[in-house]
């Protein structure tokens, strides 16, 4: 018995597939991306009986063989070439009881690449509700498979799985179908041609656009010359197949399945017409997102107050505690303020991802989706587009990514230009930190007005993508039209720790990836901060001394003065000095002007900022949000952060691509410098120019 061995999960959506994967791996699991390619790939570890690890992966969702977008080429990629790393030892064909018909066809596919495969029907506590009953000893037989009858909601099965997957050896490999029936002479003469490969491989090779590696480049191009037949001709014979399967999984569903459709008790169809109702659809979602906004706010306001303080703690303990010089300061000035910039956000960026884990895992997504449709039409888009678009209010990163299952490229261009439209997470520091200063405390018909300014930032974000894919669609002269088709998932409660694993590693993967951007800049900036040119930083304490001998200042007072003039004579303040009169008249001083150019690398990276060239020099044991506070306009006087700057901040936020990753990532799928560069001038110049107005009409 091999130590390790290699575990694929394969299923359609909405089986349950990523349930499984959890119940499995736990927290032993990471999200990358597949080499070369920006499909998620998510992995992880199952420790099995007798001392067994199974390296499971999860691949990404498939209704068959018969691929049509590149995450589904993932699957047959990886089952068609023995060669590769991860090439499973066993197949796991998550199934659900429900839909048990349709998710078979790819069970049968895979049967017939001679795979071990198990086959775990997911959803069996709702067999009662739904009354069905399975013969499992006769599928066992039909199938030639052994069948694990599984709850992830009820933890029931996982055991049973588990010891199916430690016994893959048993497994029979026997095909279900006979699939070159569909076309004998066809198929004996692919036989005869390569009598040494699977013929179902070499049929999938021939219909399918599929890579298998340089290794196996010469055996694959020599198939592809196999051509005695055309394209419509192959067309034809994969309907048969599909016909044929069908008929198979009909006959054997006859004799092993039983629904009771009177004892079915189904509130799937009332739901429906209320949750995708032309009206009150609309309005119900309208409500759900001012309830998520409110309790955004209301939840993490204890949690963020204390996380602001111990920071602030920190920092001047650190400088009092650990001996003067050049390295505490960079850690208590730079590196602990930097880091509280973002680590501040993580109950409100935690409890965004809980509420988007909810409506996925419940359900209610897709019916958003479904309902987004009737208005992305009118706009050039698809109800496709809407994922992306979600997804972006966690990163436009994954959401760009998740565009490649639009089959149209126009539609798909359109949705990658304008999904860096919508709120992502990275901007939630931004806005908290400007609205806590510059939006009073009160309510509006139970709703804080600070809730309402962050729900308004979000609309207007979603407005700006749809009203800009409405332009692009008149403006790009590329022809390409998709219907649109998604399937309504049944409604059900969330699972904890589906939803739980899902905010953990959303957050994780946020706070560490902004982590290490920021703690680079902090370095950074600390250093440009610390240190200048010239007579007027070096002798800054004689300077600053002179020029208040006369007024009675106390110690304390007379160091701020000296810190601020280092601070504005800094590598980092000539530099700040330099682009201020760009955005003065924004209403933004050099201070921010730094944050902003600095938060291009990562939007997040704007508090961060803030924070360390606010700490820099600074004594007291102050809060970052009661430093900015205290900022006072140096051409208009008064606080610099007020209501005109800051709406003035925020718009501009909401409009500039401030992200550098997602132009990379805009380069790599569209393939051209030519779109990220459109997005970054077009996105910024708009920006410059909303705040602009902002500013000065609200001045």
């Amino acid at each position: 018995m091999p130590k390790q061995i290699n575990v694929a999960l394969i299923g359609n959506p909405n089986t349950g597939k990523t349930s499984v994967f959890n119940a499995l791996t736990g927290l032993n699991q990471k999200v990358g991306n597949y080499p070369g390619i920006t499909v998620e790939k998510k992995e992880g570890v199952c420790k099995l009986p007798r001392g067994v690890k199974a390296h499971i992966i999860d691949l990404p969702g498939t209704y068959s063989l018969n691929a049509s977008s590149l995450d589904e080429n993932v699957v047959i990629e990886l089952l068609l070439n023995k060669n590769d790393k991860d090439f499973p030892d066993v197949a796991v064909v998550v199934s659900d009881v429900e839909n048990l018909k349709r998710n078979l066809l790819l069970y049968t596919q895979i049967k017939d690449l001679e795979i071990p495969t198990i086959l775990a029907i997911n959803m069996s506590d709702r067999m009662t509700y739904k009354g069905i009953q399975l013969d499992i000893p006769l599928l066992e037989k039909e199938l030639n498979t052994k069948i694990a009858l599984i709850s992830t909601r009820k933890n029931k099965g996982i055991d049973q799985l588990k010891e199916l997957m430690i016994n893959f050896k048993e497994l029979s490999t026997k095909p279900c179908v006979n699939a070159s029936e569909i076309d004998t002479n066809y198929f004996d003469s692919l036989r005869n041609a390569f009598p040494n490969q699977l013929l179902y491989k070499l049929w999938l090779v021939i219909t399918q656009d599929v890579n298998f590696g340089k290794t196996d480049r010469n055996e694959v191009d020599a198939i592809n010359s196999f051509k005695t037949k055309s394209k419509a001709d192959l067309k034809r014979l994969q309907q048969k197949e599909t016909i044929k399967r069908y008929q198979f999984i009909n006959n054997t569903l006859k004799k092993g399945q039983t629904i009771d459709l009177k004892s079915a008790k189904d509130l799937r169809i009332k739901l429906d017409r209320i949750l995708t109702h032309k009206v009150w659809g609309y309005l119900i979602f309208f409500v759900i997102l001012l309830t998520i906004f409110q309790a955004i706010y209301d939840w993490s306001s204890i949690p963020m107050d204390f996380i602001d303080s111990v920071f602030a703690s920190f920092s001047e303990w650190t400088k009092n505690t650990l001996p003067q010089g050049a390295f505490t300061n960079l850690i208590a000035e730079g590196i602990i303020p930097g880091l509280g910039g973002i680590v501040i956000f993580i109950p409100q960026i935690a409890f965004l991802f809980l509420f988007i884990a909810v409506l996925e895992e419940s359900g209610y997504m897709s019916r958003v989706v479904f309902l987004m449709d009737r208005i992305m039409r009118r706009f050039g888009l698809s109800g496709k587009s809407v994922v992306p678009l979600i997804s972006g209010t966690a990163c436009a990163i994954p959401a760009i990514m998740a565009t490649r299952n639009i089959e149209s490229w126009k539609e798909r261009l359109i949705t990658i230009l304008v999904t860096p439209f919508t709120t992502c997470s990275a901007r939630l520091p931004v806005y908290l930190i400007i609205i806590a200063l510059v939006i009073p405390e009160g309510r509006f018909i139970g709703l804080s007005y600070q809730a309402l300014t962050l729900m308004l930032l979000y609309l207007i974000g979603f407005g700006a993508a749809i009203f800009s894919a409405w332009l692009l669609n008149k403006m790009l002269k590329i022809k390409g039209k998709t219907f649109f088709v998604v399937e309504m998932p049944n409604y059900k409660l969330p699972l904890f720790k589906n939803v739980a694993l899902t905010v953990i590693e959303k957050t994780k993967s946020f706070v560490f990836g902004a982590g290490k951007i920021i703690l680079a800049i902090s370095i950074i900036l600390w250093f440009l901060a610390s240190y200048g040119p010239g007579d007027e930083f070096n002798n800054a304490e004689d300077i600053v001394t002179t020029e208040y001998a006369s007024k009675d200042l106390t110690a304390q007072e007379l160091q701020q003065k000296i810190a601020s003039h280092k601070l504005e004579h800094s590598f980092i303040g000539i530099a700040g000095h330099a682009i201020e009169p760009a955005i003065r008249p924004l209403g933004y001083d050099w201070k921010i002007g730094i944050a902003i150019v600095s938060s291009f690398a990562a939007r997040e990276v704007f508090v961060g900022t803030l924070a360390t060239i606010y700490s820099v020099g600074s004594d007291e044991e102050e809060t970052i949000k009661n430093r900015m506070a205290g900022e006072v306009n140096p051409i208009l006087g008064g606080p610099l952060f007020n209501f005109a700057s800051g709406i003035s901040l925020l718009l501009f936020y909401a409009f500039a691509m401030q992200c550098m990753s997602t132009l990379a990532i805009v380069k790599r799928e569209t393939n051209s410098w030519k779109w990220p560069t459109l997005q970054l001038v077009g996105m910024s110049a708009f920006a410059y120019v909303v705040a602009l107005i902002a500013f000065q009409v609200l001045k």
